[in-house]
């Protein structure tokens, strides 16, 4: 196998070449995610996974507001609504809130020379 063949499987750029989030700072911080996990938000942030990607978020955000319930948590709340930002312009402006923040605040993140597993 190529390592063309390889760039093309683990690339998260659509056929347009545009990051599949549409924003390179996603693209950065899903490229900093373990490969198994880098993998599955890849195939949720494509346009074809729209069918997908609403109803996950919608079952994040509702188990992230059940965080108080025993396996549910927290965590769930931001991811479901970044999933749903995808689709809902009013959530798409409050993810470029945060990724402006995290430019300024932790750069380190969107660094791609930093480690993955980096715990900073």
């Amino acid at each position: 196998m190529s390592a063309a063949s390889d760039e093309q499987k683990t690339s998260s750029k659509d056929a347009s070449g545009q990051p599949a989030g549409g924003d390179p700072r996603l693209d950065a911080l899903v490229h900093r995610l373990p490969p198994r996990l880098a993998g599955t938000v890849d195939y949720l942030l494509q346009p074809s996974s729209r069918w997908v990607r609403i109803p996950s978020g919608a079952l994040l955000v509702v188990g992230g507001v059940l965080s108080f319930l025993p396996v549910l948590g927290i965590w769930m709340l931001p991811l479901g609504l970044a999933l749903l930002a995808e689709d809902v312009p009013a959530l798409r402006k409050s993810r470029s809130k945060v990724f402006d923040w995290i430019e300024h605040r932790k750069p380190h993140w969107l660094d791609p020379s930093v480690p993955k597993n980096d715990q900073s």
